[in-house]
């Protein structure tokens, strides 16, 4: 389905471009400016992606804290 803008095409008719060539370049900004549902679909699957990785980073960052803080607090315990 072609979409086009309609103040976009009204705009270039009132400035004396032709009818044919109106409609090409409101359909063309259209296109190039409007999010599709399959642009949609393609963005929430990358940013579960994202939200997954990140997941995971947290409970590696925790991992880490963890293995050089305890070995910490049981010096502090022994002194």
């Amino acid at each position: 389905m072609t979409t086009m803008i309609s103040e976009v095409y009204d705009a270039f008719l009132s400035a004396g471009v032709d009818e044919e060539k109106s409609r090409k370049a409101a359909i063309a900004l259209s296109e190039s400016q409007l999010a599709t549902k399959g642009d949609i679909i393609k963005l929430e699957k990358e940013l579960l992606t994202l939200n997954g990785k990140i997941t995971l980073l947290q409970w590696m960052v925790g991992l880490v804290i963890a293995v050089q803080v305890i070995p910490l607090i049981k010096n502090m315990m022994i002194h």
